[in-house]
């Protein structure tokens, strides 16, 4: 809805002061106001919007009577709202500021996502800049490195953002992010989203390469040494993160889903979560940020959410996290994450 100021009527009360406002300078506020002039019932419009932008000129237009016109004026103007599009005035400080986080990230073409909206959809181009970035993305609680391997690691784990996903590749290594830890996030989906999300993302991970003009032998993943037999690595893995947590949660299978128990030991926890490439708190920090995207899986994330406590990280790095996915994920999985951090607070000793 947008709000339209209009005049009482026109015609006759053109020719004499409205109210001690005198015609001329009714005739200055249709200029200081940029109407559109459209007939409404007799009455003539005029955008607030564009007053309020244009109320510099109109105020020096006017003098010292300014201040006595705007008050007799808004005795004698009504408000009207009508159904059509509307453009919201730009937060100018929240703008910039996402503006010049999105430019690190975006590098050269970091304009293409909001350009391509600009005709359809100009305020979801401007919320994208002032939410995204300017709320959510330059906040100081995580380095921009880590935010973007979440971001990476959430949009891979969700599967259905590709031109997205690959912008943000892109963008990881914008801002310094080794492509050997972005092949590292597409091997941790597999655990939390599966084969076919990590599989979709190495080839992401490729396109951005190749477009960029980087062998795929410099993002190569690091082999997890075979110093020790897979079942010990994963058992060693899942005590140093989890804390006895994990454990339950294999001890729970063994009646019904032996194997299974196995496999998250084995594969989950000896071939992946131990692999090198990520450090253990950034780990535990992209895992986050997989299963508030995914939505499903509360348990696991509970689990996650303590392993991060328990390797380093701290409740506002997790807290941060999760906002960041409001962005990438909806709100409603943000507040069920939110939820998830409450009652593994609640329930870890103080």
């Amino acid at each position: 809805m947008t709000r339209r100021l209009h005049s009482r009527s026109i015609g006759q009360e053109d020719n004499r002061n409205v109210s001690g406002v005198s015609f001329a300078l009714k005739q200055e506020l249709e200029q200081g106001c940029l109407a559109r002039r459209t007939p409404i019932r007799g009455r003539r419009t005029y955008d607030v919007g564009s007053c309020m932008k244009n109320r510099r000129g109109f105020l020096q237009a006017t003098g010292t009577l300014a201040l006595a016109t705007t008050v007799a004026c808004a005795a004698r103007l009504s408000v009207q709202s009508e159904e059509e599009d509307v453009f919201m005035p730009v937060d100018t400080d929240r703008y910039e500021r996402g503006l010049k986080t999105l430019k690190q990230v975006g590098g050269e073409g970091y304009d293409g996502p909001i350009n391509s909206l600009r005709d359809l959809a100009p305020d979801l181009a401007r919320f994208t800049v002032e939410f995204g970035y300017g709320d959510i993305m330059s906040r100081p609680t995580l380095p921009l490195s880590t935010r973007q391997l979440c971001t990476v690691g959430a949009l891979a784990a969700l599967g259905n953002a590709r031109p997205q996903l690959e912008y943000h590749i892109n963008g990881a290594i914008n801002v310094d992010c080794p492509p050997q830890q972005i092949v590292e996030v597409m091997i941790l989906s597999s655990v939390y989203a599966g084969f076919p999300a990590a599989l979709n993302g190495i080839a992401a991970v490729r396109e951005v390469l190749q477009r960029r003009g980087i062998s795929p032998d410099a993002a190569k993943a690091v082999n997890s040494p075979a110093t020790e037999e897979r079942a010990a690595r994963g058992m060693r893995s899942l005590e140093q993160v989890s804390a006895g947590a994990g454990r339950a949660v294999v001890a729970g299978l063994q009646d019904i889903a032996p194997d299974l128990a196995r496999f998250i030991i084995e594969f989950s926890y000896g071939d992946v979560i131990s692999r090198p490439g990520l450090t253990p708190d950034v780990r535990e920090l992209i895992s986050i940020a997989m299963l508030t995207a995914i939505g499903t899986a509360h348990p696991q994330l509970k689990v996650h959410i303590g392993a991060a406590l328990n390797v380093g990280s701290s409740k506002a790095e997790i807290i941060g996290v999760i906002e960041q996915m409001a962005v990438y994920a909806g709100f409603p999985a943000a507040l069920n994450a939110i939820a998830a951090v409450r009652e593994v607070l609640a329930e870890r000793p103080r």
